[in-house]
């Protein structure tokens, strides 16, 4: 599990690679399928996930871990709905992570969604 963190250094959840989002609860949020996050309520498209970064619709970082950064990009095209996997079983709380340097800001600049109304979408 790999730490999330917004703008602001807080923690807001936690990304197993490539298959699923929890909050800081372990409660699951998102999966992720093909590159892209879907919100685990909707079903809805979410955005990117680029490496250890989850970005909005319009290519923008929302969340992101300290090993690779913040990335932001260009908006991608909207993917084919991907299908929603099985509910994952509620993992561990892992350590809390200590709290990273303030990154600089990404070309492109940082989404104007917290990662709650990013879920939330």
């Amino acid at each position: 599990m790999k730490a999330l963190f917004d703008l602001d250094c807080e923690l807001v959840g936690w990304l197993a690679p490539n298959q699923h989002i929890f909050d800081t609860d372990m409660n699951w949020v998102a999966y992720v399928a093909n590159g892209h996050a879907w919100s685990s309520e909707t079903a809805d498209w979410l955005g990117a996930v680029v490496g250890l970064c989850c970005q909005d619709i319009d290519g923008r970082a929302v969340a992101w871990n300290p090993e690779l950064g913040p990335v932001s990009s260009v908006r991608s095209a909207r993917p084919s709905r991907s299908a929603k996997p099985a509910r994952p079983a509620r993992p561990a709380r892992p350590a809390r992570p200590s709290r990273p340097a303030r990154p600089s800001t990404p070309a492109g600049g940082w989404s104007t969604l917290t990662f709650v109304a990013w879920l939330s979408q």
